[in-house]
């Protein structure tokens, strides 16, 4: 059973706790009071048997039993339909958890359906009971005070949502590199609150200009303004939420093009030094060559006249050519002409 407390108030107090939705029905008409139904993820039986006693609209009755609605105001005839989005946040996870509950607010009952644990009602309830001058003043008295507390609720996320851009401000400065990260899900986060709280302000003025035509009495009236003034408040620091971390991502993505910037320009210097470098020992592997071409062709030339000597200079009794007249002169020539071609030959290929 999804019934989470179900009473019936009779002059802002306490009258029945029937066990059954039958039983309140019956008790309501009989005493003729406020029948106060919260439900906790009822079941379809559950949501059209108080669609039919209350003459819901079917396709609210279709909102609040699907539920992921936006938060909304209507009114159906003599019966209104709204839906909030309260929030809480959670400071060990440091996330915002949105709850959704759903109100039937008509002559005589209220019907509250909730899809998540937030808000508690039964604490809304608690403080009502406890003001049965409030209590008497009907059905609206109850939305006043869901409205009061949702409201209310939003403050601590408020509170931690300031404190987590604190946190990303000194990240961002900082060289976090997982801020990007934190950035994103904090917008995505403010963004949705503000899907939450943004439309309240007009439903809340909504409930003002209809307050005299239906009735409603002059001090739920005001209590219904001061809690606009608070959602107005909730809804500039929202503003002021998004545009602080728009702008943070705007500086991340300029503070990490000036580090991918720098980093170019080091990467560029040092491929410029090492370029440098490279010509340096180009240059100087070309000046060695040089050298050793050089060195190579003198010791060629030299060679020549070196190997003609030494020949004749080992001294053997039998060479054809020492008793040869015109052998000294002829191995004179050999040494000057060996060494004359070899400079001929290394100067026309630029060795010399």
């Amino acid at each position: 059973m999804t019934v989470i407390d179900n009473a019936i108030y009779v002059n802002g107090q306490r009258t029945g706790n029937p066990g059954t939705l039958d039983e309140t029905y019956e008790l309501m008409r009989e005493r003729d009071g406020v029948a106060w139904i919260g439900l906790y993820r009822p079941d379809s039986d559950e949501i059209h048997s108080v669609a039919s006693e209350f003459n819901l609209h079917p396709l609210a009755v279709e909102d609040a039993l699907k539920g992921h609605q936006r938060a909304k105001l209507e009114r159906f005839g003599d019966t209104l339909f709204v839906v909030l989005r309260p929030a809480r946040y959670v400071d060990v996870e440091e996330v915002v958890e949105f709850g959704e509950v759903h109100l039937f607010i008509g002559p005589g009952f209220v019907v509250t359906v909730r899809h998540a644990e937030n808000p508690d009602l039964a604490r809304v309830r608690q403080r009502l009971e406890g003001n049965p001058a409030m209590l008497a003043l009907g059905p609206e008295a109850v939305l006043y005070a869901i409205l009061d507390e949702v409201v209310d609720g939003y403050a601590p996320v408020v509170a931690g949502l300031e404190n987590d851009i604190d946190e990303i401000q000194d990240q961002l400065f900082g060289g976090d590199p997982a801020v990007s990260r934190r950035i994103y899900e904090l917008l995505r986060e403010v963004v949705s609150f503000q899907r939450a709280t943004g439309p309240l302000p007009d439903m809340l003025d909504r409930l003002q200009r209809g307050g005299e035509k239906y009735g409603v009495d002059i001090e739920l009236q005001r209590a219904l303004r001061d809690v606009q003034d608070h959602v107005l408040r909730v809804n500039d620091r929202a503003g002021s939420f998004r545009i602080l971390l728009e702008n943070a991502l705007t500086v991340h993505s300029t503070l990490v093009s000036q580090q991918q910037n720098d980093e170019m320009r080091r990467l560029s210097e040092a491929s410029l030094i090492q370029n440098e470098e490279t010509r340096r020992l180009s240059e100087t592997s070309l000046a060695q060559n040089e050298e050793v071409k050089k060195i190579s062709s003198w010791a060629a030339i030299l060679f020549a006249p070196t190997l003609v000597g030494t020949i004749y200079g080992m001294n053997f009794t039998y060479m054809p050519e020492l008793d040869w007249p015109l052998g000294y002169p002829l191995a004179l020539l050999a040494m000057v002409g060996g060494g004359v071609g070899l400079y001929a030959v290394f100067k026309a290929r630029h060795w010399l």
